[in-house]
């Protein structure tokens, strides 16, 4: 966890609100308690005991096959969503995360692309959920929809900004619920610009050090509440690093679960500790240090990277995997990735950038049944090298990754002896395990495998 923010921005920073922060950071490190347990064994028992902070709806899924899937559908009118759910729900998912509702700047009109810029991320008036995506009865049958099919619903939750050319004049805020002693971020090593300074110009909220502040929480708890009002099921929180910890930890977590709301963060960073402190403030997080991996890797890049790499592989519990989203672009390698993200664990999050594209590609349907189906248990690295990925999902899935030029045959270990496996991606034919557990598996060029008993 990244050491907490003293500095003082303008003049007016409230005081003793940081007395506790040095033991409270101490007791948060669990090596310091058990230096003989590893942080994933730590968090794992704590979300098995149901003691974790953050998100414990994957609790104990790691025991057994099948683990849970979401889908990004951004781009679409409320309307154009809800005619397409039963697709969604069809092809396996449990899940969808959809933009931020409220009234924002921007429209159809100002994008050059699919996503360029993406709607909704320029809030104007948090009281009101009409949008270019449609009126707050549309919003209200999305979400009913959603639940008729099954799934859940994420809803984007923009806390850190409001939007440019207002000059800070707002429905509901003013000069002086913003801060204003750093203006744009120019070291992103900075924590105090980074939670402070105007990220791409858009006017930062005080959420915690001025005589405003209290306001300010209010109007975001009320942001809350009108979000949850609609019976969403949890919250996408937007530019979390841009907003001071102590926010998430004594006020947006906590009004989460007062809500009964589940809560994924943007923690856009590629550091595991520093994700992983904003995951000890009770949220889950997008795997951006994974990614980062991802997009080197499935990109020609050295294979043996995977293994141990990304939050997933120390708190699979609260770390969501991504390929690819309306910020980030997708690797070269596109399907090998996706076979990556669907079979490890953590619960991936698949984005639309062409929503029926995706949904109708068999490929990662396939895999989303395969994520769906038999996926579980803890990772053990069976194999890997420059070219070639082999990992268990014990006693459940044999994976193999290749992204080289050539077919590839390895003998590796496996938990099951004397045992026949198919590969449910139907690209190989069935081996047998021998009586010690050895198997040699076969993955073809820049391909991938799915074993597992029949």
């Amino acid at each position: 966890m990244k050491a907490e923010d003293n500095t003082q921005c303008d003049t007016d920073v409230q005081n003793g609100q940081d007395a506790d922060e040095e033991s409270r950071e101490a007791s948060d490190e669990p090596s310091a308690r058990r230096p003989d347990l590893t942080r994933r064994a730590f968090v794992g028992g704590l979300s098995v005991a149901g003691l974790g902070v953050g998100l414990s709806e994957l609790t104990g899924r790691t025991e057994a096959a099948g683990e849970p899937v979401h889908f990004q559908y951004f781009h679409e009118t409320w309307p154009t969503i809800t005619n397409n759910l039963s697709k969604v729900a069809d092809r396996g998912y449990d899940a969808i995360w959809i933009q931020a509702p409220q009234k924002s700047d921007l429209t159809w009109g100002d994008q050059n692309g699919r996503n360029d810029p993406p709607l909704g991320y320029q809030p104007v008036d948090f009281t009101t959920f009409d949008s270019e995506f449609g009126t707050e009865a549309d919003l209200q049958a999305l979400i009913d929809e959603v639940h008729n099919h099954g799934l859940e619903v994420y809803v984007d939750c923009v806390m850190n900004h409001m939007a440019t050319g207002y000059d800070y004049d707002f429905p509901r805020f003013s000069y002086n619920d913003f801060h204003h002693c750093v203006g744009s971020i120019d070291d992103w090593n900075d924590d105090h610009q980074v939670e402070h300074g105007e990220l791409l110009g858009l006017p930062d909220l005080a959420q915690y050090d001025r005589s405003t502040s209290d306001y300010v929480r209010g109007e975001l708890m009320n942001y809350m509440e009108k979000i949850a009002s609609f019976g969403a099921d949890g919250y996408r929180y937007d530019a979390v690093k841009h907003v001071e910890e102590k926010y998430w930890r004594d006020y947006a977590n906590p009004k989460a679960d007062e809500l009964g709301m589940a809560r994924i963060g943007e923690v856009f960073d590629g550091s595991v500790d520093y994700v992983q402190g904003y995951i000890d403030t009770g949220m889950d997080a997008f795997d951006y240090p994974l990614y980062y991996v991802l997009h080197d890797v499935f990109s020609g890049g050295d294979m043996s990277r995977l293994q141990g790499a990304g939050v997933v592989a120390q708190d699979p519990w609260h770390a969501h995997p991504f390929v690819q989203n309306h910020d980030e672009g997708a690797p070269s390698q596109y399907y090998l990735a996706h076979a990556f993200v669907l079979t490890s664990e953590g619960t991936p999050m698949i984005y639309n950038l062409y929503p029926n594209a995706i949904l109708d590609d068999s490929d990662v349907n396939n895999m989303v049944w395969t994520k769906k189906n038999l996926a579980g248990g803890e990772t053990y690295w069976r194999h890997a090298d420059g070219d070639l990925a082999v990992y268990e999902r014990y006693n459940n899935l044999l994976v193999g990754i290749n992204n080289g030029g050539g077919s590839r045959t390895q003998s590796v270990y496996t938990s099951w002896t004397s045992t026949t496996l198919k590969d449910y991606s139907g690209t190989s034919s069935d081996i047998t395990t021998d009586g010690n557990g050895w198997v040699d598996i076969t993955v073809p060029s820049e391909g991938w495998v799915f074993y597992a008993p029949y």
